[in-house]
């Protein structure tokens, strides 16, 4: 069976990633700054330490083992940033995404699979799903963060004939108890309430962590030839919509009062430069495009997995 190196792999989504590859048999390398105990004494499972910039720990784990794949989830939102993405988290990643790159291509790595984000896109005009191939211009600092290792991704292995190369582009994250990226759909920005427009139909098309598990797993399993190399849009297979989140919220978790408003109003300030806080905060609510119910076309990802998990089965 293969052997994988999952860096980032001891955070949230490293450590679902991890779990799911176990399950198949595989050997799997989990390189993080510190360990965590979610697959802690599982069979097949080895743990290194290392930060992202600590290119010379890194460089030990290449020599010791002989890796097939990579799935580089390092510097990701949500596994291993905050919120907030400053110059320091952009300049981290950069750094890191050099020398995995370096590394993995030296090592003869067969598959390579970067996690992005859907935040490289530029909001759309219409209500078409966003395709692979639409217009990238990110506003916020992640998505430019994650933009710069697209491009050095794609630079690097376009010289190197052998290595299937993968950008799994993700809305954020939610699980069963991960839940603060559903909360910042119903949370004002402003003044931290919680609310809901209207009666809550309209939808956000974000990420079940089992969902990326499971695409990282088929694509890994199933992606065989240079035509599968590109970019993937990874998302549930539908909205989740607002009043989801709230009835979601309040069977599983606590969840305080939530104000029913009946219109959005945005100053002028807003409507003309938009809010800082929107280049610096991931989970950042842009209230002008709340009830736009963006979506991201999945066909292209679904030939390879089949997107079953949503937030009323989520685990």
């Amino acid at each position: 069976m293969p052997t994988i190196l999952v860096t980032g792999g001891c955070g949230l989504l490293g450590d679902h990633v991890c779990s799911g590859l176990l399950k198949k048999g595989n050997t799997v390398v989990a390189v993080d700054a510190k360990p965590s105990d979610y697959n802690e004494g599982k069979e097949n499972y080895f743990f290194r330490e290392a930060a992202p910039h600590e290119q010379g720990k890194y460089g030990d784990v290449f020599d010791e083992f002989q890796f097939d794949y990579v799935v580089h989830l390092a510097c990701t939102a949500d596994n291993d940033f905050g919120d907030v993405i400053e110059k320091a988290q952009m300049d981290e990643s950069a750094a890191c995404d050099k020398f995995i790159y370096k590394f993995a291509i030296g090592k003869n790595v067969q598959k390579f699979i970067l996690v992005s984000t859907t935040q490289v896109y530029k909001q759309p005009e219409t209500r078409e799903p966003v395709r692979e191939d639409d217009m990238i211009k990110p506003v916020s600092n992640y998505g430019k963060l994650k933009l710069a290792s697209e491009n050095a991704f794609a630079n690097d292995i376009r010289k190197v004939k052998t290595m299937i190369g993968c950008v799994a582009r993700i809305p954020a994250v939610y699980s069963l108890e991960f839940t603060p990226n559903l909360m910042s759909r119903i949370t004002d920005p402003k003044d931290k309430t919680l609310f809901i427009f209207r009666t809550g139909e309209y939808g956000f098309h974000l990420c079940c962590v089992h969902n990326l598990s499971d695409f990282i797993i088929g694509f890994l399993r199933q992606a065989e030839g240079p035509t599968y190399s590109g970019a993937y849009n990874v998302a549930d297979s539908s909205l989740v919509m607002a009043s989801e989140i709230i009835a979601f919220m309040k069977e599983h978790h606590r969840l305080g009062p939530v104000l029913q408003k009946s219109s959005l109003g945005t100053s002028l300030r807003q409507k003309l430069f938009g809010d800082p806080e929107e280049k610096t905060n991931y989970r950042y609510l842009d209230l002008g495009a709340i009830d736009k119910n963006f979506m991201y076309d999945t066909t292209k990802a679904s030939r390879l997995c089949p997107f079953r998990w949503n937030i009323k089965n989520t685990k």
